[in-house]
This record gives structure tokens, sequence and C-alpha cells, in this order.
């Protein structure tokens, strides 16, 4: 079995089966034709993952259950004629091919036709025709079909389609009133040209554009673009500054000037005895979150006692940040801190003078009273290795050539762990995880001996023991697909959180530092439908209110961001809020900078008009603005998502530290050339 075979048996068996799929007509295709084969050459290898792609034009392939849902609910029994209407890349005509008699398939875009037919007689897929035109109108010539399936969603059910239904047939289409959010519908025509119609799920597909559907000069976008990016700029109906919703939340926010004079006082006072604050952020390169961020924490540390800090960061640069903020007497780690991509992310100017403001406070106060720098990421492998060695050869030599020789099984991947993951789970290289875990088990075996001399660096070591056997096992399920690497590292980020806790006593009081995707509820939103948590959703289910969360957001400015992985950084700028965002309503408040209550605000309605479910921005490391409604908005309810919410209208990029900036500064500085 190749490794893209075993990809889609495991697909079959966890996305599909595991989901509740059952009809075996659907799952024996599903696991027939190679998705691989429908997705862009650098993308092939996430075609597994049960997540949408972007293909060609602009437009998306759907997730892998979505496509099994929609061909499950059509009930072919293999002799049927069916109409797929929204070709795309092919793949769920393709499906459709391995379990109807025949299949025709209509695409509005020209060239997605013509690749699709080009890969369908590469595949030898012989039973299905395609056809450049109005999927909306159906394709009467070859009606009444045995089944239809719309791959993109209208305003209503176009009329056309259901006149070309056989009897007994189903149409399985997504219906909505916006443009982004939709119910997936079956209507089955009965005798006597009766329709039976059935809600299936909430779904969001692109536009069904055409004459029975959202007619172009409806989406106000061009030829390009109306599959994935209605238009920006023009505001949605019935919004503006005098609608009823946006002077509610003007009259219910808290508007401040500026950070560093903002009063703060409230917000302190309602997060009152938690233990926990989560401070989140709409990107990872927007300098009004940092510095906010920055001074909600000192607000905490200097008024509530709060001694942790703990940030979206790989473990052992922030020990870096640690060892020179706390003043620490024990070595500090050789290397320099963040230099690893996205370096701008923690590698910045408003870090830097939150790290001296620490240094500072630090500084005046005994030792076991001191602030301490914690990472809560797992993308260090090699580095944490590097420091468990460095660990053992000071406490136990005989043991760190054991673990040396065991670590060893991962030293052929250094330049690129992933590609490990790739190799383990194809079976063309074996796993190393008996040789990892073993190592975190022989540390924490010898606990007493080891903490005895230095708690602070038994914790470090341990930690990044557990950090290794956590990447080790990422790198291997990120090929399994998105929820389970997603999943993986949120509980190993929460499980590092917990353990800071519990170090520091019963009292210890933790912020952190995290991208609004991680920090705040996730059960709230979207990704909580397709089986994902987060640290926010673990903390609140832990311990409950004693968790406060909050999130951030912004309308337009600039933002610090790559195109692409590991791509250098660029200044881009922000596109204007979605029309139907929950940034577009704050924007329409007027207000430049304000926060919001949410868990108990003083005019309850103001939770009842947020709860239903909006658009939300989430810009991370990577800001591709020409696909942004695609790329970066998602569903959330946001008073279920936050405790509060912090709003700047318009906001700028965080100031990266270069070469220049550093040049003659101490050896201790962590963010040294």
């Amino acid at each position: 079995m190749t490794g893209f075979e075993a990809l889609r048996a495991r697909m079959v068996e966890r996305d599909l089966r595991g989901r509740g799929i059952a009809d075996s007509r659907v799952l024996d295709a599903m696991g027939t034709v190679p998705r691989e084969a429908f997705v862009a050459s650098d993308l092939r290898e996430f075609a597994y993952e049960d997540a949408p792609l972007p293909i060609e034009q602009g437009q998306t392939i759907s997730q892998p259950y979505i496509v099994a849902r929609m061909l499950e609910a059509l009930g072919l029994r293999g002799s049927e004629t069916v109409l797929d209407v929204g070709t795309g890349s092919g793949y769920a005509a393709a499906v459709l091919s391995r379990i109807a008699n025949r299949v025709y398939t209509i695409e509005r875009h020209g060239p997605l036709a013509e690749v699709a037919r080009r890969r369908f007689r590469e595949l030898g897929y012989d039973n299905i025709e395609v056809r450049h035109g109005d999927g909306s109108l159906g394709w009467p010539e070859h009606a009444p079909f045995g089944g239809i399936v719309v791959a993109a969603g209208g305003p209503e059910i176009p009329q056309p389609l259901l006149d070309q239904l056989a009897e007994g047939a189903s149409l399985v289409v997504p219906v909505g009133e916006t443009l982004r959010s939709q119910r997936l519908v079956r209507v089955v025509r009965r005798p006597g040209d009766r329709f039976e119609a059935e809600h299936l799920e909430a779904v969001r597909f692109v536009p069904l554009v055409g004459e029975a559907g959202w007619l172009p000069a409806e989406l106000e976008a061009s030829e390009g673009s109306t599959s994935l990016e209605p238009v920006m700029a023009a505001p949605a109906a019935g919004l503006g500054p005098d609608r009823p919703l946006v002077r509610l939340l003007r009259e219910s926010s808290e508007p401040f000037d500026d950070i560093g004079e903002a009063e703060l006082g409230s917000l302190i006072e309602r997060i009152g005895d938690a233990r926990i604050v989560l401070l989140g952020e709409a990107t990872h390169g927007t300098s009004e979150f940092y510095r906010m961020r920055a001074r909600i924490t000192r607000e905490l540390i200097e008024r509530k006692g709060f001694r942790i800090v703990a940030v979206e960061a790989d473990w052992p640069d922030a020990a870096k940040i640690d060892h020179y903020a706390r003043l620490r007497e024990t070595p500090p780690p050789e290397w320099t801190a963040f230099t690893r991509f996205p370096t701008w992310m923690w590698r910045n100017r408003e870090v830097a003078e939150f790290v001296e403001w620490m240094r500072s406070f630090n500084a005046e106060r005994e030792p076991g009273d001191r602030v301490s720098f914690h990472g809560l990421d797992l993308y260090s492998l090699f580095r944490s290795i590097e420091a468990v060695l460095d660990y053992l050869d000071r406490v136990d030599p005989d043991t760190a050539r054991v673990a040396r020789a065991r670590y060893g099984c991962l030293t052929p991947w250094e330049r690129d762990p992933a590609v490990y993951g790739r190799a383990a789970l194809t079976g063309t290289y074996r796993t190393c995880e008996a040789e990892v875990v073993q190592i975190l088990r022989d540390l924490l075996a010898r606990r007493m001996e080891y903490a005895g001399r230095d708690g602070e660096t038994f914790l470090d070591a341990v930690q990044n023991a557990r950090l290794v056997a956590n990447a080790e096992r990422y790198y291997r399920v990120m090929y399994y697909g998105s929820v389970e690497s997603w999943n993986l590292r949120d509980s190993h980020m929460f499980d590092t959180l917990s353990t800071l806790l519990a170090f520091r006593g019963s009292e210890a009081r933790a912020v952190v530092w995290e991208h609004n995707s991680h920090v705040g509820n996730a059960a709230a939103t979207e990704m909580g439908a397709r089986g994902e948590h987060n640290v926010g959703q673990l903390c609140r289910q832990d311990f409950g209110d004693a968790a406060f969360l909050v999130g951030f957001g912004t309308d337009t400015g600039t933002v610090a961001a790559a195109s692409e992985w590991d791509g250098p950084m660029e200044i881009k700028d922000v596109r204007p809020s979605h029309p139907e965002s929950y940034e577009r309503l704050f924007h329409e408040t007027g207000l430049e900078a304000a926060l919001l209550h949410l868990r108990e605000p003083a005019r309850p309605e103001v939770r009842g008009e947020l709860e239903p479910p909006r658009l939300e921005r989430a810009i991370g490391v990577i800001y591709r603005p020409e696909t942004e409604l695609a790329s970066h908005y998602f569903q959330a309810s946001l008073p279920h998502q936050f405790d509060e919410y912090v709003w700047f209208d318009r906001t700028r990029a965080v100031a990266p530290l270069i070469g220049p900036e550093l040049e003659g500064v101490p050896e201790t500085y962590p963010f040294g050339l």
C-alpha cells in the first residue's frame, strides 16, 4: 500500500465512517478515487485532511466529509444518471462516477471545466461528461436525473433543478440568504409534483452564481472573484452608525484613547479572582495587540499578583527570555531566542520592551516572587533535544549517553521534521515514539533525585523531554488530518500551562498570550463543530469562571505577515472587514479603541444581540488578502467565545528587531545577534 493509499484508507475510517457515513457505495468510492490527483502538486500532502483546499480560479475542493455527506444523502443505487453542479476540481464528480451509471457535471469557469475534463480522461473515468455553463439552469437535454448535487450555495432552491429531478430522486443543495452561511437541504420529488424538503446541517459553500442563483450584480464582484470574494468595501444592507445593534455596542463599550493611559480598573475588577487570564490577538503581527496585552499583563502583575507569563512560543527560546527577565544565576541557553520563522512574532520591539519591564520589576524582588516567562508551543523539536542532553550531561552523564543514542533516531530529520512524519507514516522509516517517550519516563522516574538538586532546571528538562515526545507524535499525526494535529498541539499547550501552575503552587496565577483561535472557547466556533478543541476551551472546562478569556479585533491598517510558510516578512495592508463580520459591527460604532465586557455586560441584551454566529477574522503568520474570505474568516458566537473584547479600529504592524538595532547589546540580551 502506497503512502497516499494508506492516508485514503485512514480518511475513510476516521473522517467518514467514524463520523457516521454508512453508505458502502460512498465509502468504497471515496476509498478508490485519488483526491491527491485533484489538487495542486504542492498541496498533495494535505489531500486527505478533512478540510477544504484551494484550487484554480480562487475556488475550493470541498472537505471529504461534506462530499460524502452530500452523496450519501442522494441515496443512489448505482443505475442512475446524475447531475453534478459546480465541477470545481472534478473530485465529487469522480466519486459519483464510481457510484452512478453516468454523471453530467457543469462548471461556470471555463478553465476549471477544461482541467477537470483532462483529469477524468487521464484517470480513465469515461462515464463523465463536462459542460462549461450556468449550473443553476441544469442540463435539461439529459433530464430527468436520478439525483442532483450542487456544490455552491444559492439564495433559494433553483427551480430549473427541481424541474429536472426524476420522481423519487433527491436534490442536495446548500441554501442561504447570506453568501457565506447556508443550510444543506435535501429535496425529494414525490408523485404529483410534490417536493419534500429536509434540513441536514449548517454548511458554508461558495456562491452559486447564475440565472437561478446569485446574479453577479448582486455579489458586486468581478467575474474572477465572485466565487469566494464578494467586494468588502461596500457596507451590507442595514449597517451603519444608526443601526440599533451598532448603537447598543457603542453605548455599552468603554472607549479609550491611548494604550498607556487607558483606565483599566474596571477590566481588572471584572477579572476578579481569575487564576488564568488568556489574552488573544486577531493577528500575529499587530503592534496594538502586543502593547495592550503588555499593559494588561503589567496591571495583573502589579495589582493581582500574577507571576507567570506563558506565550504561544517555543519552550527553549522562551527559556532564554526567562533567564534574562528573572536574572537567573544558572547558565542561560546558548542560542539566540526566536531566530526560527516567524521571527517577527516574538522578536520585535513591543515584546522586547515588555521583557525589559519584567526584568526591572523582578530586580526588586526575591527570586521566589519574580515573574517567569514561558513558551507553550511544541515546534522546537531539535532545540529541545539539545536542551535535554545539555541537562543530562551536567547531572547524569551515563543517562545522557543513553538518551543521545535514543534521540539519534530523529537525527536524520533535523532539517525538516515534517519529512520524518511522512516517512514514518508511510512505513519508509520506523517511528521514534518508543525512544523519545522512554527518555521522558526515565527523567520522571528519577524526579526526586534530579529535582532535589535544582527544581527549576529539572522542570525545564522534563518539559523539553515532554515536548520532544509530543512533537514526534505531532509530526506524524499532522499527516492524518488537521483536527488531530491541532488538538494535540493545543492539548500540549494546555498541559504545559497546567504544569507551570502546579510547579508554582496552588496560589499561582498565569497570563497567557496566544492567538484568538487558541484562547477563545473553540466550542463557540466552527472549530468545535469539526471536532477541534483549544487552550481556551480546555481552560474553561478545567477552571470554569476562574479562566478569563479576552479576544482582540481590528478593521484595517497594516500587519507583519508572510505570503507563504518560511517566506520573508512583509508589511501588508489589512483589508476592511467583511460586511457580515463582528469586526464590521465594531467598525460602524466609530470607536477608535474600546473594551466591551461580554460575560455579564451592564446591558444584558448585548449578549443576546451578539449571540447569533457571525464571521470573525483570523490572520496568522500567513496573510493572503486576495482570498481573505476563504482563508481568514470563520463562524463564531462572540459572547460565548470570549469574556471580554478589545477593539482597535485601525492598527499597524509590529516593529521587528533587526541587525543594526541589536549591535552592542550585552551578552545576556536574549534577542542578541
